[in-house]
């Protein structure tokens, strides 16, 4: 716990200390573009604030991980790292949360206002689509029965986009897989139907390298431990 308290405050430190670097070079020069651009303490915060996101499934966690990276925001301004982990920790957290239909739909507007952040400031793309897609889906969730028509059709049109950007991008058929889980075997979906993708998607997962230390690199756990679960069930 004490370890825990001292990095959390070597943490805040080297947020402050970033940002009154940033605030002096940005007089007399451009802003960064990218996390390559930005001080090392930077860099090495967010990889570590990734990582205990990555880390955790506690709702209230998550919003407080959301907060720190819209901070980190001002920061690196011109970095959208920052908009696209905030608008993921809040879409987890309407995973994980118990809060009624209401609260999650206000989370997840919060967490799109984020994704458009990191879209202005020229995210990677199929990242952002696979994102945005994942939000379709934490919707959906909200409500199936009223909103599957609406919410699986925007789901698809955003993967594809998104693949026709970067095949090779995992979290496509990750996302893609899940939508196919939890559709209705009456709708063309179910476990048979989504094995094959998650098996793609395991496939994919193998061969993906980080374009950097804060690239998207999650969801290859939630995969395997999809098919681990479909195997499972087969061989009963």
């Amino acid at each position: 716990m004490k370890k825990h308290l001292i990095l959390l405050a070597l943490a805040a430190t080297s947020f402050s200390a970033a940002a009154q670097s940033t605030a002096v070079a940005s007089a007399a020069r451009p802003a960064a573009t990218s996390a390559a651009a930005t001080p090392a303490a930077y860099t090495d915060m967010m990889a570590a604030t990734i990582t205990e996101l990555h880390s955790t499934g506690d709702p209230a966690q998550l919003k407080q991980l959301a907060s720190k990276f819209e901070r980190a925001s001002t920061v690196a301004p011109a970095d959208w790292h920052p908009a696209y982990y905030q608008a993921y920790a809040l879409l987890i957290n309407c995973f994980q949360s118990k809060e009624d239909g209401d609260a999650k739909d206000k989370t997840l507007d919060q967490a799109e206002a984020a994704l458009a952040r990191a879209r202005k400031l020229g995210g990677d793309a199929s990242e952002l689509l696979v994102l945005q897609a994942y939000l379709y889906q934490a919707r959906l969730g909200i409500s199936p029965m009223m909103r599957s028509m609406k919410y699986s059709r925007m789901v698809t049109e955003a993967l594809d986009e998104a693949k026709k950007l970067n095949p090779a991008n995992p979290r496509i058929y990750l996302v893609q897989a899940n939508n196919l889980y939890y559709t209705p075997k009456m709708f063309g979906g179910g476990a048979d139907v989504a094995k094959p993708v998650y098996e793609e998607g395991k496939v994919r997962y193998a061969a993906f390298k980080p374009s950097g230390p804060l690239a998207p690199n999650w969801g290859e756990r939630q995969l395997l431990g999809r098919l681990k679960q479909l195997d499972g069930t087969a061989a009963n």
